[in-house]
């Protein structure tokens, strides 16, 4: 069973095209026209063994806010799609992200109820020409999307690019570990409620 899935949308705003397979390799053919969103979701394929295409033409004109949240909505509806009916998934997982100085904690659940805890803060406003507070806004719209609780939490750190690198990671690895299918629970929803 091949756990795959592409999302196109289109708004006036951003033109984003999304392909994703759950079980790849870590392939990533990235081009956002955002330098450092291109680093974080090339970090994300890889830490999570996904392969990942992500195609997007946006306002830069305007800034990086449109073209940022709207990847993040796209990759997480191609997610969603991807895991289908979601049977057989180990659905919960957590990890603590370590980046030189920097530690992360990233906690979720594959839950359909979709939330954001987010408390992480970045000791400058910008990474290069990045703004620091679109981290939080991809992570919202990537968690919303793909319909996930999910918490991120830096326990501490320094760098600006080590926090927002280790929140990537983070979730990479624990997503990786949510998606992947317990043999035990085959063919099950891991819900007493039947449906996630």
């Amino acid at each position: 069973m091949m756990r795959s899935a592409s999302v196109s949308r289109r708004t006036a705003e951003t033109d984003v095209a999304v392909s994703i397979a759950l079980d790849g390799t870590g392939k990533a053919e990235i081009s956002t026209g955002v330098g450092f969103l291109d680093h974080m979701l090339e970090l994300f394929a890889r830490h999570g063994l996904f392969d990942l295409t992500v195609k997007v033409t946006g306002d830069l004109h305007v800034d990086q806010h449109h073209t940022t949240e709207d990847t993040g909505i796209a990759l997480g509806q191609a997610i969603l799609q991807a895991l289908g009916d979601k049977k057989g998934i180990s659905r919960y997982a957590d990890i603590h992200l370590p980046m030189d100085e920097t530690l992360t904690r990233v906690a979720l659940d594959i839950s359909g109820r979709p939330f954001l805890v987010f408390r992480t803060t970045f000791p400058t406003e910008k990474i290069g020409v990045f703004d620091t507070e679109l981290v939080r806004e991809f992570h919202q719209a990537f968690a919303i999307n793909a319909g996930l609780t999910l918490h991120v939490e830096t326990l501490y750190g320094e760098n600006s690019h080590h926090i927002a690198e280790s929140c990537f990671k983070g979730l990479a690895r624990a997503l990786r570990q949510a998606v992947a299918l317990d043999p035990r629970e085959e063919g099950r929803v891991p819900s007493t409620k039947g449906t996630l």
